[in-house]
């Protein structure tokens, strides 16, 4: 075991890049990172994005605070196609607003007919609108919602299984995890043979599964050290 670590410690050149919307680069390094056989968890800083403000998204938890109207000011959920529903102006389309855009279309509504000049704030409680990207050999690629109980087979069941073909022994998720760009090869398989436990899904992850660029990082590792039995955690720069 102590020789196969030591193997995976090698930092290996590629060919590749797995930054997301990033053209592959010559010279990519990944670097095995040994000893460790699950991605760390992101810090904070890495579930947003400092250039996209947060947008409402369906289930999320929100405050409405009308000023000088407690009637109306209350927490409410927003529902699974995206709206809320508030006395007086019925439902109001809330999906991919800003908290500042919802607070003025909910002034709108309110304008004139029933407050004479509306000062609404709304605030984002809880959010499950986070989403993380599924690639490849599933039947329907695309965003999906990460709740806490996000994990890889239930991220791979969101997106309504695996394809008749899919390979399995080749699941890649891309992390950012203090601001480093990480990558953890997986097995669905040995997942569910129990081999290992089924990895946490965070925002922003990005879930390949089958051949692409990024599972080609691993291929000289897996080339030197066939057998092993635990996800593959590496750095990538």
């Amino acid at each position: 075991m102590r020789a196969i670590c030591g193997i995976l410690s090698l930092a290996i050149f590629l060919t590749a890049c797995v930054s997301r919307g990033e053209p592959p680069r010559s010279n990519a390094r990944l670097t095995v990172v040994e000893g460790q056989f699950t991605l760390p968890a992101p810090a904070r800083a890495d579930l947003t994005a400092p250039d996209r403000p947060s947008l409402v998204g369906p289930l999320d938890t929100i405050f409405v605070d009308v000023f000088n109207v407690p009637e109306l000011s209350r927490e409410m959920q927003v529902d699974a196609s995206g709206r809320i529903s508030m006395p007086l102006i019925g439902t109001v389309d809330a999906r991919g607003k800003t908290a500042g855009e919802l607070a003025a279309a909910i002034e709108d509504s309110l304008r004139g007919r029933y407050v004479r000049d509306p000062d609404v704030t709304v605030n984002i409680r809880s959010s499950v609108s986070q989403v993380v990207s599924i690639d490849g050999q599933v039947a329907d690629p695309g965003l999906y919602p990460v709740t806490n109980q996000m994990t890889l087979l239930r991220a791979v069941a969101s997106a309504r299984g695996l394809t008749e073909f899919a390979r399995q022994d080749d699941v890649v998720i891309l992390r950012t995890v203090d601001g480093r760009k990480m990558a953890g090869l997986y097995n669905i398989a040995a997942i569910r043979r129990g081999v290992y436990d089924d990895p946490p899904i965070y925002a922003n992850d990005v879930v390949i599964v089958g051949d692409s660029p990024e599972r080609r990082l691993f291929r000289d590792v897996i080339a030197v050290a066939p057998l092993v039995v635990a996800p593959l955690v590496a750095l990538v720069n």
